[in-house]
């Protein structure tokens, strides 16, 4: 299971996964990021994890291509936070973190759900559309 989640950021993708991923639940996320991505000039994403024991292998593929398509484009991505009390998915977390070093890569515990959440929804200094928002005040 794949659901996209909300969250109160419109630049935020938010999901949560368990238990078996799909193929056409992934396509839902991917959709969503690149809806997101269309809408923003950077985003955020943050997923879920609790109990998730795999991907179907049209999802894993997907997944896979999807994520190799997208490293011409790390610059859209700012943050992505992984919430899991999971360990094994905090070592992949760790090791995307070294591999994708342009988006900022951080694991949350479950009992740290708000954290993450408020986490990504920062957004990086320049970036806000209103230029108060990154502490102009004018002149």
């Amino acid at each position: 299971m794949l659901d996209l989640i909300s969250h109160p950021a419109d630049h935020v993708v938010a999901m949560k996964a368990g238990g078996i991923v799909t193929g056409s639940e992934l396509q839902r996320a991917i959709d969503a990021i690149e809806a997101a991505k269309r809408d923003h000039p950077v985003i955020s994403l943050v997923i879920e994890i609790d109990n998730l024991r795999l991907m179907t292998l049209t999802a894993l593929l997907k997944d896979i291509g999807y994520g190799l398509t997208q490293l011409g484009d790390l610059d859209h991505y700012h943050r992505a936070a992984v919430v899991t009390d999971q360990a094994w998915i905090e070592h992949i977390a760790h090791l995307e973190e070294r591999l994708f070093k342009a988006v900022d890569i951080r694991t949350f515990s479950c009992r740290e759900r708000a954290a993450a959440m408020a986490w990504v929804g920062e957004l990086p200094r320049g970036a806000h559309e209103e230029p108060e928002e990154d502490g102009y005040h004018g002149a």
